[in-house]
């Protein structure tokens, strides 16, 4: 289970933009360019452990910053689902 933790992990800190477009359309989430940069910028390369809920928490609400509330809800439940 650790190594799959590590997978989604390495994935999520190392996503470009199209790929994080590509998984927002697959799971319906609608982002624009601008807002997948952001988050980009957020995500690539800080080591973020999206299955310790105190920093996928931390993460969101950073994220909510830039985003918006709403948008940052909806990455939040597709991190859910890369989780499961």
């Amino acid at each position: 289970m650790k190594l799959l933790q590590n997978v989604i992990n390495h994935k999520i800190n190392h996503i470009t933009n199209e790929e994080l477009l590509k998984y927002a359309k697959q799971y319906n989430i609608s982002l624009t360019t601008d807002q997948a940069t952001s988050i980009v910028a957020k995500v690539k390369g800080k080591n973020i452990n999206i299955f310790d809920d105190t920093k996928r928490s931390r993460l969101v609400k950073d994220l909510a910053r830039v985003i918006g509330p709403a948008k940052a809800k909806e990455i939040n439940q597709l991190f859910l689902q890369l989780i499961r």
